[in-house]
């Protein structure tokens, strides 16, 4: 089962059944059968596993594509974007999108930033506010916009 990324940057991710082991009759510990159909869990930007679960998103969307590289060049456009769409009066990202000069090179320094899981996202928010001014967006609404400025870049 894939993750899947809905409008709103929530993603439904699969979620393995539990492993359930109780004594058999000479007390031995023993797999029990549990109902195997998968399940799934919606989580939200900022909640545990957020990151992880949209790097693994990103992936899917193209499981051939090589491990991200980050340039300077792109991680700079990167920075210019997200600010671009979290100072948006209508969070728009299409058009921050269409300015980015290398979009393929962007592309690559989100995911790199992802990769590196939540603490790379606050370093990344931190950067971004050094570069463009403003504060730190919170760990959360960055790995969101993220989300969507690759979205929007794979469109």
């Amino acid at each position: 089962m894939d993750i899947v990324r809905n409008d709103d940057g929530t993603l439904v991710v699969p979620v393995a059944p539990p492993r359930v082991r109780e004594p058999d009759e000479d007390g031995v510990m023993v797999d029990v059968a549990v109902d195997a159909t998968p399940t799934t869990r919606v989580l939200h930007p900022g909640e545990g596993g957020y990151d992880e679960a949209l790097a693994e998103w990103d992936a899917q969307q193209n499981p051939d594509r090589e491990v991200a590289v980050s340039t300077k060049s792109g991680r700079e456009e990167a920075r210019q974007v997200v600010h671009a769409v979290a100072e948006s009066p209508d969070h728009a990202v299409a058009p921050a999108v269409e300015e980015l000069d290398d979009p393929e090179a962007s592309g690559e320094a989100l995911r790199h930033v992802l990769v590196g899981g939540v603490h790379s996202v606050e370093d990344f928010a931190a950067e971004v506010a050094d570069a463009e001014g403003g504060e730190p967006l919170p760990a959360h609404e960055a790995t969101k916009i993220i989300g969507e400025v690759l979205a929007e870049i794979d469109t």
